[in-house]
């Protein structure tokens, strides 16, 4: 161990947090949580007898460590968890396979949603919050959580017993689906990590009732209060202001290379996707503070269906930058379109002609290069222009007409195979935790679009096939698309299924064309 790192290791906090080993070259190479941040780091440059080899290799390549405080181990762990999707780092092996990560699905546009567990998001019309690394943690939560907010974990036909209902863990269904509703999107509120609100109201809640000498009610709500302090010191979903951006190297790097006024607190990437014209859509996700914000994505279906990519683009974000939606989801940062120059050009008009200045940019699919427009971009390129002028070793920039091109890892290995100069070095990019940031965000515009094109798509042929039955309308096929989602689905139900969504008679013709069909 270096000794500036000793001296580093001597400032290590006691709480919890995320912590990054890296490399000689700056390059992060593992990402971990800890409980004691002080403890768990400490314990890599310690006794190494029980080390397997792994672990050795790793402690033998650790040059720097940094880390990030957060609130609770639950904070610890989402966080984790995304700055591992994002750095990638060789030695988290463990945490590289999408499967271990999980999701609380919610879906509220149902009568009577339930809360359940999921590894595969799909886009259902349902609400998913995470991802969790830790599964374990999250279902205890979640349980901890059911006596303050009471939700279902099954459909209501599917329960046999009101036993849950009695115990207070299950919603009232006198009460009305509605009053659940209400109740369940306090769960929700705090799950997105409006902890403080939610108990503040409680509090004053207590307040009233046992000013109105609602002593039963006020007893209630003193219960749930201390029940969710006490959850704040087990584990808890914390707020989304623990993490402290000015620490994250990604994105005070790219502050400093695009000269931006503020440190990208919120950046919003785009990506079209399509199947020959048809069925196009286009998605938006949102980084804040780094971290992708699940609950702030927004998916776009194209109202000229062509295959067009730079004209779906100019649709998406002059729709995107309407007063309306201005009003609704405030302006981002920084912009990330996923495509070429056109693509770019593309947007660059439609925020012009909304009346709206934001930096943008793009990344190339081929070369993964940064395209910036030297007049347009809103962006001052005075710092690029330097770096064109005093080159820096990993960092290539070149001029192209009108736009700047900027290859943040030029000689790296593991950049794109089409890169520009690959191979001519081997010096790290002081800026490739940058491309890492980039390369995270257009992967999760690219799979929220295709996910969305791939649920209308499917919708589209099962459409298709129910038109061909005699007397069945676009209403039965509606309700029937909503209740089952697919044909695949639908071929599976028993005619009696059928019929306790759209009727006998409806049922009957779709059971036998089915049937006859196979």
């Amino acid at each position: 161990m270096n000794k500036a790192l000793e001296e580093k290791l001597k400032t290590l906090p006691r709480t919890p947090g995320v912590y990054f080993h890296k490399s000689k070259s700056g390059e992060v190479i593992y990402v971990g949580k800890a409980a004691v941040l002080k403890n768990r780091v400490r314990q890599y440059f310690q006794s190494s007898k029980l080390f397997d080899l792994k672990t050795l290799a790793l402690v033998r390549e650790i040059h720097d460590t940094d880390w990030i405080e957060t609130e609770s181990e639950i904070d610890a762990l989402f966080l984790e968890g995304e700055m591992v999707k994002r750095y990638m780092p060789r030695y988290n092996i463990l945490l590289r396979d999408d499967k271990s990560q999980m999701f609380v699905r919610i879906d509220m546009k149902s009568e009577w949603p339930y809360v359940c567990f999921t590894r595969n998001p799909a886009d259902d019309g349902a609400e998913y919050f995470g991802p969790f690394y830790n599964g374990y943690a999250l279902k205890k939560a979640i349980r901890y959580l059911r006596p303050i907010y009471p939700y279902l974990t099954r459909p209501p036909a599917q329960r046999t017993s009101r036993l849950d209902e009695d115990l207070g863990l299950s919603p009232k269904q006198r009460d009305g689906s509605e009053a659940y509703k209400q109740n369940l999107r306090k769960l929700i509120s705090y799950i997105k990590g409006n902890r403080v609100a939610l108990m503040r109201e409680l509090e004053q809640q207590m307040k009233q009732a046992a000013k109105n000498h609602e002593f039963e009610k006020a007893a209630d709500y003193r219960n749930k209060f201390h029940a969710m302090r006490e959850l704040q010191r087990r584990v808890m979903f914390g707020d989304r202001e623990f993490l402290d951006i000015s620490k994250d190297k990604a994105l005070s790097d790219l502050q400093d290379i695009l000269s931006l006024p503020a440190v990208p607190a919120r950046i919003e990437g785009y990506d079209i996707s399509h199947q020959s014209g048809q069925d196009v859509v286009a998605s938006m996700v949102v980084f804040t503070n780094g971290v992708s914000d699940r609950a702030e994505y927004r998916k776009f279906k194209a109202k000229n269906q062509k295959n067009d990519d730079t004209g779906n683009m100019y649709e998406t974000i002059f729709r995107r930058f309407s007063p309306k939606n201005v009003k609704a989801w405030g302006k981002p940062h920084l912009l990330l379109i996923d495509g070429g120059k056109g693509q770019l050009k593309a947007a660059i008009k439609a925020m012009k002609e909304q009346g709206i200045a934001v930096p943008v940019i793009s990344i190339a699919k081929r070369e993964e290069e940064i395209l910036i427009h030297k007049t347009e971009s809103n962006i001052d390129i005075a710092k690029l222009q330097h770096l064109q002028q005093s080159p820096v070793a990993g960092v290539g920039v070149y001029d192209e007409n009108d736009f700047i091109v900027l290859n943040l890892h030029v000689g790296q290995q593991n950049a794109s195979g089409h890169s520009r100069n690959l191979g001519t070095g081997t010096s790290l990019s002081p800026y490739s935790d940058i491309t890492k940031l980039f390369q995270r965000i257009r992967d999760e515009s690219h799979r929220f679009a295709v996910s969305y094109h791939s649920t209308l798509k499917q919708k589209r042929q099962t459409q298709s096939i129910l038109e061909d039955i005699p007397g069945i309308g676009p209403t039965t096929r509606k309700q029937l698309i909503k209740a089952f989602g697919s044909l695949s689905v639908i071929k599976t139900k028993s005619q009696a299924e059928l019929a306790g969504v759209i009727g006998e008679s409806r049922a009957a013709k779709v059971f036998m064309f089915i049937k006859q069909s196979d």
